[in-house]
C-alpha cells in the first residue's frame, strides 16, 4: 500500500475544492469526464454504448455518489498520472479539440471538496484502484494500493462494464457537513435541467438510480430535458461570423422564442440564454451583449463555433479560471460576443417593443448589494447603539454542547473505526446524564457498550471514544441526548468503502457560531404575495424577514411576472425598508425599556429613528 501527499501547494486544493462543495457541481464533472471519454472514442472510429451510470444514496448527515462509464477505462499508470495537480493530461491540454476538462483539476476538487473517496478502473483486463482522502494532520494524500491486478467476474459488475469491456467508476463519500444533499427526485431534476449537461444528455444515456431503495426495487431513471414549446425567430443553424487576428472563423446559431411559458433566467438551472457549444463542449449559457436586458426573458437557443474550442487547446483563456463560463475579456471572445450580438439584435429589438408595455427589467446585482448594505448597517444599529437583542425563542446561533465528531460514518466491512462524541461540560451541570438511543443491527458491534454516563464522569476534553466494527453490510444510527440537547450520527458499512487506516481520515473541525447571524434582526427581504392589496411591506418575526407585498398596486407597478423590481424602483424600496426597520426597531427598543404596549411611546419612537436613519437609508440605496 503507498500513500503520498498529492504533489501540489496544499493550499490549492484548500481553494479549489470549496468550489466544488456541492454534489451537483461535483456530478456535472465528473458526467462531463464520462463524455469526453466516449468522444474521444467516437474520434478513433469505435462504436460505444454511450451509458453514463449514476448512483444516490442520501443520509440525513452525508451521501453516497457514484458515476460510472463503459469507455476508456484507464490502466495503473493512467490513473496515477491524471492525479498530477494540473497537469497536461485533458485532451484540450494536449491540443485535441474535444472535451471541456482543460485544467486537469475537476475530478479532485470533486472528490475532496465533498468528502473522500475512489477511482476504479478496468483496461485491458486489469483492475486499477486509487483512494484520495484527507489525513489527520490536513494534507491531500491519496492511496495507489498495491498496484493493479486482474479483474474479476465481480469486478466487472460492481463498476457495472460488460465482461472483457473497459469503463471507470468514481465513488464519493458525502461527509462535508457545509454540502446540502438533496433528495433524489431534486438532484434527478437539477441534473436533468444543468446547461452544462443539456448537450450531453441528448448524445449519451444517462440514468441515475436511488440506492437507498431495496435492490429488488432499484432502477435507472433517465435524465431529460424538455426543451419549452417555441417558434423559431433565427435558423435553424444560421451561419454567422467573425474576424481574429484577420483570420475569419464562422458559427452557427439558432434563436427561439417561447410560447406562453417564463423561463428561468438565472443559474446553472437557466432555461433562457444562448447555449454555447464546442466541439462536444457546453461551454456557457448567455446573451452577451443583451445579457439580463429587457427582451430577453422569452428567448433561448444554440450557438455553436468550433473556433473556442480551437483557442482553448492553443492555450487560450478563452473560459475563466473558475470554468463557469466565456472569458469575456479575452479578446476572440469579445470578437465573437461582438458577432452574435449584432446577429441578434433585431429580435432582441423586436422583444422589447413587444414587451414594452410592462417593464420587465430584473433588479441588478448592484441593487441586492445595497439592499444588503442597509440590513447589515441596522442590525448594527439595534445590537450596538439600541442594545436590541433578539429573544431565546429567536436565537437560532446557539451551539448544543454535544455533538458527534462525524455526523456520517461510511466505513468498510471488517474493519474497525472510530466514532466520537463531543461534549461541552462548561455548558451542563456535573448531574447531568448522557444517555443514548441506538438502531443498530447485532452484526454492527460497538465497545464499549453505549450506556448512560455523568458528565460528571467524563474525562477532561469532554470526548468519548467507541469502537465499531461489522463483517457484513450494515446501516444504524445513534442518538445521544443530555438534558434538551441531543446529537445523532449515522453509520454505513459497505464493502467498496476505503481499505485505508481509520486514522488518516481528517476529522471536521466543530464550525464556529456566527455571532451575526444570531443577533440579526433582519436577515433580509424578501418578495412575496400578502394576499391583500393594503400592507405594500411588513415585517415577520417569525423569520426575521421584511416581506415587500407584491400585490399592493404602488408595487405592482415596478415589479415583471417573475417578480422582481427595476432599478428605478430604489426611491421606493428605501421608503418601505425605512417604514418597516423603524417600526420594528422602535417596537424592540420601547419593549426592552419596559413600556410595551404603549402606542405613543413606540410613534415617538419611530418618528426619531425616521429623523436620525432615513437620510443614511436612502442615500445608501440610492448610491450615494
Amino acid at each position: 500500500m503507498a500513500v503520498s501527499i498529492l504533489p501540489v501547494d496544499q493550499r490549492v486544493i484548500d481553494i479549489d475544492s470549496r468550489r466544488f462543495a456541492s454534489v451537483d457541481k461535483a456530478l456535472i464533472e465528473l458526467i462531463t469526464n464520462c463524455d469526453d471519454s466516449y468522444t474521444r472514442q467516437e474520434g478513433r472510429g469505435r462504436s460505444v454504448s454511450g451509458v453514463i451510470n449514476i448512483g444516490y444514496e442520501r443520509h440525513r448527515n452525508g451521501a453516497f455518489v457514484s458515476v460510472s462509464d463503459q469507455a476508456e477505462g484507464m490502466d495503473f499508470e493512467r490513473l496515477k498520472s491524471i492525479l498530477t495537480y494540473g497537469g497536461a493530461f485533458s485532451s484540450l491540454s494536449k491540443g485535441e479539440t474535444v472535451g471541456r476538462g482543460y485544467f486537469g483539476r475537476g475530478l479532485k476538487q470533486a472528490i475532496y471538496g465533498l468528502g473522500h473517496g475512489w477511482i476504479e478502473s478496468i483496461k485491458d483486463g486489469k483492475l486499477s484502484r486509487v483512494d484520495l482522502y484527507r489525513a489527520e494532520t490536513g494534507e491531500y494524500l491519496f492511496d495507489d494500493g498495491d498496484g493493479d491486478r486482474a479483474a474479476t467476474e465481480k469486478d466487472y459488475k460492481r463498476l457495472m462494464i460488460p465482461e472483457g469491456g473497459s469503463g471507470t467508476k468514481v465513488g464519493i463519500v458525502v461527509e462535508n457537513r457545509e454540502v446540502s444533499v438533496s433528495q433524489f427526485q431534486s438532484l434527478k431534476e437539477s441534473l436533468a435541467e444543468n446547461i452544462y449537461l443539456r448537450d450531453i444528455i441528448f448524445r449519451r444515456d444517462i440514468g441515475i438510480v436511488n440506492l437507498n431503495l431495496p435492490k429488488n426495487l432499484r432502477e435507472f431513471e433517465k435524465l431529460e430535458y424538455i426543451e419549452p414549446k417555441s417558434e423559431i425567430l433565427l435558423g435553424p443553424n444560421e451561419i454567422g461570423d467573425f474576424k481574429y487576428n484577420e483570420r475569419p472563423y464562422t458559427f452557427t446559431l439558432t434563436l427561439k422564442r417561447a410560447l406562453d411559458e417564463e423561463l428561468e433566467t438565472k443559474g446553472d438551472r437557466r432555461t433562457n440564454g444562448l447555449l454555447v457549444l464546442s466541439g462536444a463542449a457546453v461551454l456557457d449559457c448567455q446573451f452577451f451583449k443583451y445579457e439580463n436586458q429587457l427582451g430577453t426573458e422569452y428567448l433561448f437557443g444554440t450557438v455553436e463555433c468550433d473556433g473556442l474550442s480551437q483557442m482553448l487547446a492553443d492555450g487560450m483563456a478563452v473560459i475563466s479560471d473558475e470554468r463557469d463560463g466565456l472569458n469575456m475579456k479575452d479578446l476572440f471572445v469579445q470578437a465573437f460576443s461582438d458577432s452574435v450580438s449584432e446577429m441578434v439584435s433585431n429580435a432582441v429589438k423586436s422583444e422589447q417593443l413587444r414587451l414594452s408595455h410592462v417593464d420587465r427589467a430584473k433588479t441588478s446585482q448592484k441593487t441586492d448589494s445595497l439592499i444588503e448594505s442597509v440590513l447589515q448597517k441596522m442590525n448594527r444599529i439595534a445590537f450596538e447603539e439600541l442594545g436590541i437583542r433578539v429573544s431565546n425563542g429567536e436565537d437560532e446561533g446557539s451551539r448544543s454542547p454535544i455533538e458527534f465528531t462525524d455526523s456520517f460514518y461510511y466505513r468498510k466491512v471488517g474493519r474497525k473505526f472510530h466514532i466520537s462524541l463531543y461534549v461541552d461540560s462548561s455548558k451542563l451541570r456535573r448531574g447531568d446524564v448522557i444517555s443514548f438511543k441506538t438502531d443498530i443491527p447485532k452484526t454492527l458491534g460497538i465497545v464499549p457498550a453505549l450506556a448512560e454516563i455523568k458528565v460528571s464522569e467524563l474525562t477532561e476534553d469532554g470526548t468519548l471514544v467507541f469502537e465499531g466494527r461489522a463483517e457484513e453490510p450494515v446501516r444504524g444510527s445513534i442518538e445521544a441526548t443530555v438534558g434538551s440537547y441531543s446529537a445523532n450520527c449515522e453509520i454505513v458499512v459497505r464493502e467498496e468503502a476505503p481499505h485505508r487506516l481509520e486514522s488518516a481520515i481528517k476529522r471536521k473541525p466543530r464550525p464556529k457560531w456566527d455571532m451575526e447571524e444570531s443577533t440579526a434582526v433582519f436577515r433580509g427581504y424578501e418578495l412575496r404575495n400578502l394576499g391583500n392589496d393594503m400592507d405594500r411591506a411588513v415585517y415577520s418575526r417569525e423569520e426575521r424577514t421584511i416581506l415587500i407585498n407584491t400585490e399592493a398596486p404602488t408595487v405592482r407597478l415596478y415589479v415583471d411576472g417573475q417578480g422582481k423590481f427595476t432599478d428605478g424602483a430604489r426611491l421606493l424600496l428605501a421608503e418601505l425598508l425605512l417604514d418597516v426597520i423603524t417600526d420594528e426597531m422602535a417596537h424592540r427598543y420601547i419593549d426592552r425599556r419596559g413600556h410595551s404596549g404603549r402606542e405613543d411611546s413606540y410613534r415617538k419612537a419611530k418618528a426619531e429613528m425616521v429623523r436620525k436613519y432615513g437620510v443614511e437609508i436612502h442615500s445608501t440605496l440610492l448610491g450615494k
